[in-house]
């Protein structure tokens, strides 16, 4: 997909870089997060426990309005580097905002939704469990 820029007369296109690899896109993700105050912002990796995705971003935002800039900001810094998200869910209501950018899954939360979710929690009971940690009583 050709980016047009405007040259002294002539349109110019230039094609939009490569996909970035699963560390690029968290890294991505994390510091849009970060340029727009996120809070707690936590990473999972899930690469082994999941055939969907390899890592998890999980951060929460003050209020609705700043859950729904956090996620249009990530959304158009993700399409700028050429990796659109492959869908986004939640942000009309901005409780809970789902950006699935397919390597990497990220979370936009009220820090109340955050909290009776708790999914750092559900992942690291989940790979406890799958790496035989858990005990059985």
């Amino acid at each position: 997909m050709p980016l047009l820029f405007k040259g002294s007369k002539n349109l110019k296109t230039q094609t939009v870089c490569e996909e970035l690899s699963s560390t690029q896109l968290q890294q991505l993700v994390v510091s849009s997060l970060e340029d727009f105050k996120a809070i707690d912002v936590h990473t999972i990796d899930v690469s082994g426990d999941n055939p969907l995705t390899d890592c998890m971003v999980i951060a929460s935002g003050n209020s609705t309005r700043h859950v729904k800039s956090m996620a249009e900001n990530l959304i158009i810094k993700a399409k700028t580097s050429g990796n659109p998200p492959l869908g986004v869910e939640g942000v009309r209501e901005g409780e809970w905002v789902l950006v699935d950018l397919n390597d990497v899954i990220v979370h936009l939360m009220l820090p109340q939704t955050r909290a009776f979710y708790n999914l750092e929690k559900l992942w690291e009971a989940s790979s406890q469990y799958r790496s035989g940690v858990s005990s059985s009583a």
